[in-house]
């Protein structure tokens, strides 16, 4: 006995690859990369390339765009996944149902990222400035840094490293997500 023919793809076949599943699937591999190239590679390659000032003009266009589609593409997620899975509504309050708990990893999410978009973003854009102007008025060439420079840049340090903490965090539920998912699938192939 032979085997069947196989199957041929057309356009049905692939329109057909259209589903919300393929849909989530995508929209999380976006966000994840995204977020694992801006956060380990794209700012380490710009940090060690460009002078100072034009690293810090790059960021701070950059990483507005980044969190904001954090923020939307982490949104689409979380609202597939409560369509997707009654039980959230229903067990909302308790983060020991599996479900439950990746919806509230989704939150998370769009709560870090939401913190660095319209809070820890905007202050640590603001102290940068005021350095960068305070640099050009002071003009210093023997190395010494005023105390109004010290406050600055402890400013600065302080609120960046709240903005990396929280974008961590974000990088490192969305990791946990996908790991969720991972499985599930594979679960559900066997």
């Amino acid at each position: 006995m032979s085997p069947p023919p196989p199957q041929q793809l057309s356009v049905a076949t692939l329109l057909s690859l259209v589903q919300p599943s393929g849909i989530y699937a995508l929209t999380y591999a976006f966000i994840y990369g995204t977020s694992v190239w801006l956060s380990f590679f794209g700012g380490v390659i710009a940090y060690k390339t460009l002078p100072r000032a034009q690293f810090s003009a790059l960021q701070h266009k950059t990483f507005p765009i980044y969190f904001g589609l954090s923020i939307g593409a982490g949104s689409a997620l979380l609202g597939a996944w409560t369509w997707a899975n009654p039980l959230v509504l229903t067990h909302y309050t308790n983060p020991l149902v599996p479900e439950v708990a990746q919806a509230y990893t989704l939150a998370f999410v769009i709560l870090m990222q939401s913190a660095n978009y319209f809070v820890i973003g905007p202050l640590t854009s603001k102290t940068m400035f005021q350095r960068m102007k305070l640099e050009k008025e002071e003009a210093k060439t023997d190395g010494s840094v005023s105390a109004e420079m010290k406050k600055l840049n402890s400013r600065f340090g302080m609120l960046h490293g709240l903005s990396s903490l929280a974008n961590l965090g974000a990088v490192l539920a969305l990791g946990f997500h996908g790991l969720w998912i991972g499985n599930l699938a594979s679960v559900k192939r066997v």
